[in-house]
């Protein structure tokens, strides 16, 4: 961009709109040359989601990738039904493949779409989830069409569906994968320190996303209290003609590309707007920060009316179809669980009696959901008088909160350290999601004591069913911090869906596997 001549007059108003002339000053002058090193700067670059043109993937890949699902499930599942002298396999093969490709296209993998929330799951563990979403629609099918079909024989007939969908999706998100390993966006961060410090803290302690803070401007005097974050100006509490060449200063010191700003009382309205002005008019991307932490995005959507911007939220989800299925899932998840797994539960039955001296089940009233008291069931692994033992390691209790957790419990048998560490010691629950006391997902069901000492925010995780599993257990289990697993539980609360619920028990396979935080 070329020189741009200044005439010998002070700009009143923000940057971009002419005032009256008033004598020059030397604060204009020093303002005037500002703007002319800023004007003579070279464009930043624009952003990709902006309106420059991009160069789309071709229609085909979606269509190619459904067609490969569709016969992936179908065409193995008709040589095994038909093996198995099953009737009609190829009405039956076809009726699953469909079924496969449109719940996989309902669900959004033939898509880009980014799946960052915590209960997000794409590549083959969202093609696990999607399996198991289509156990339960073929298993509701079975029911209501009376078909002569095994459903063993089914359920092996479309196990190689999955594989040969997790193999696509890992083959076509190797490509994207390696694109946004170079596209990582630079963040310049403006707000209150305040919002700074949290919005910087969130941003640096958590890496599921391709924003790399690069520096930060505050807004007022405040200092900022995180450490290492670079500060190349400060915006003043009032609005003033330097706003947007600080912000762009920024900018171009840093090589950022895209500006995040978090409002504030001294940051919004007029403000904001002509910011925005300022940065997209020299190509710079701005992106404004939200109150609605804890907010799937699937639950906001944009809305105008009389010129205003609108977020509109859905509630959570509390009833109709979703959680009939649900309901249906858990169930029949119990139902098929226990039948499946009675051996090995024997065996364990047998392994606890035998090892030391005990019941073999230990039950224990917990808080379900609405605060209900129920009797949950866990296979033994403490000695048998761990409870009054409890009171005794109370001063070294090694997690915050209500909850009691230590790393090396002298309680725990040698037996139950190792269902401890795969699960396994939690698999009579089962019979607790048969009852309808539990759910296969959801938070843990509290103790009666550590529910009576929860807040009104701590409160909101009884909303719903406890579950055998949840994002707690998947995200860290017990090296997580009170607050980190109450935040966890109530995004769970607040944005559950039966399909994040496939994904959540497809990820709790590989979250028991590693056994990391299971003590």
């Amino acid at each position: 961009m070329g020189h741009v001549e200044i005439p010998d007059t002070d700009l009143s108003g923000p940057v971009g709109l002419r005032g009256a002339p008033r004598p020059r000053t030397a604060a204009s002058r020093n303002r005037t040359a500002a703007l002319e090193q800023l004007w003579r700067a070279p464009t930043a670059q624009r952003d990709p989601a902006g309106p420059v043109p991009v160069r789309r993937e071709p229609a085909r890949g979606p269509v190619l990738a459904a067609l490969t699902d569709l016969l992936g499930l179908a065409g193995p599942a008709w040589l095994l039904l038909r093996a198995g002298d099953q009737p009609r396999p190829v009405a039956a093969a076809a009726v699953a493949g469909l079924l496969w490709a449109g719940l996989r296209g309902a669900r959004g993998r033939y898509t880009d779409r980014p799946r960052t929330e915590p209960g997000g799951a794409a590549g083959a563990v969202g093609a696990v989830g999607d399996w198991l979403v289509l156990i339960g629609l073929l298993a509701v099918l079975h029911t209501a069409a009376g078909s002569p079909v095994d459903p063993a024989t089914a359920v092996v007939a479309v196990a190689p569906g999955l594989l040969v969908a997790a193999a696509v999706a890992g083959l076509r998100r190797w490509p994207r994968t390696a694109r946004r390993a170079g596209r990582v966006r630079r963040v310049l961060l403006v707000g209150e320190a305040a919002c700074v410090d949290r919005a910087a803290g969130l941003l640096t302690s958590r890496t599921d996303h391709d924003f790399s803070l690069v520096a930060a401007i505050p807004v007022g005097a405040a200092g900022l209290e995180l450490e290492g974050v670079q500060v190349p100006g400060r915006l003043a509490s009032c609005p003033a003609d330097d706003d947007v060449p600080t912000v762009l200063g920024g900018v171009y010191a840093h090589g950022a590309d895209l500006v995040l700003v978090a409002p504030g009382p001294q940051l919004t309205g007029d403000r904001l707007r002509r910011l925005g002005w300022g940065l997209h008019d020299r190509g710079v991307a701005l992106s404004v920060l939200s109150e609605l932490t804890g907010v799937a995005a699937e639950r906001v959507r944009p809305v105008t009316a009389a010129g205003l911007t609108l977020l509109h939220i859905a509630p959570p989800l509390r009833g109709g179809p979703q959680a009939v299925v649900k309901n249906v899932l858990d169930r029949a998840g119990a139902l098929f669980g226990l039948l499946a797994l009675a051996p090995l539960l024997l065996a364990v039955a047998l392994s606890v009696r035998l090892s030391s001296r005990g019941p073999v089940f230990h039950r224990q009233v917990r808080q379900g959901q609405h605060n209900r008291p129920f009797t949950m069931w866990k296979f033994r692994t403490m000695v048998a008088d761990a409870e009054q033992l409890k009171a005794q390691l109370a001063v070294v209790n090694e997690v915050d909160g209500p909850l009691f957790k230590m790393r090396s419990d002298p309680r725990v048998t040698p037996v139950g350290r190792m269902l401890r560490r795969t699960s396994i010691d939690e698999l009579p629950q089962l019979l607790n999601v048969l009852l309808g006391h539990m759910s296969l997902v959801g938070p843990r069901p509290p103790l009666p004591e550590e529910a009576s000492r929860y807040d009104e925010r701590e409160h909101r995780r009884l909303a719903v069913k406890p579950g055998l599993t949840g994002l707690w257990q998947v995200s860290g289990r017990s090296d997580l911090s009170w607050q980190e697993t109450v935040s966890l539980d109530l995004w769970y609360v607040d944005n559950w869906s039966v399909a994040a619920d496939m994904g959540l028990l497809a990820r709790t396979v590989r979250a028991v596997t590693d056994g990391r935080g299971a003590y």
